[in-house]
């Protein structure tokens, strides 16, 4: 898988980064496929290949969070808004009960309209079934006189 990423270099406590895209496998700061921008966080300075970013996102690149944002500021990717993550065991539990909750009411709700869509079906065929017998009984009488 490709993998879109920031590769740190520069001086001691003077990072820049470039945005490169390289193997999901390969090291941070290892030999990238394609380098396709700049970024410095201390001038807030952003350099992006356009082009060779839309190729590798078309391609199926998948890329980073600090990417992601990068690429959402640059307008190549529309912004998306991420779930929050439950942090913490209580608000977990909490969490996957209220969802049991939901899915138990959503599941009495099917049942529900299930069970009125089978009792109108079942009205409907008695009623088809005493209009037939209705109908043959005058055409009998008609057929007589």
């Amino acid at each position: 898988m490709i993998k879109l990423r920031l590769k740190r270099f520069g001086k001691k406590r003077e990072a820049s980064f470039r945005l490169v895209a390289c193997n999901s496998t390969s090291r941070r700061d290892g030999r990238p496929l394609q380098e396709l921008g700049f970024y410095n966080p201390r001038t807030k300075e952003t350099r992006l290949d356009t082009e060779g970013l839309r190729a590798r996102l078309s391609q199926g690149a998948q890329p980073t969070d600090a990417v992601r944002s990068l690429l959402e500021k640059g307008g190549l990717i529309e912004k998306t808004v991420r779930p929050a993550e439950i942090v913490g065991k209580a608000k977990q539990a909490a969490a996957r009960e209220a969802a049991a909750q939901q899915a138990a009411k959503e599941a009495a709700e099917a049942k529900a309209a299930a069970e009125a869509e089978a009792k109108a079906a079942a009205e409907a065929a008695a009623a088809e079934a005493e209009a037939p017998a209705g109908d043959e009984a005058a055409a009998d009488e008609t057929a007589e006189a």
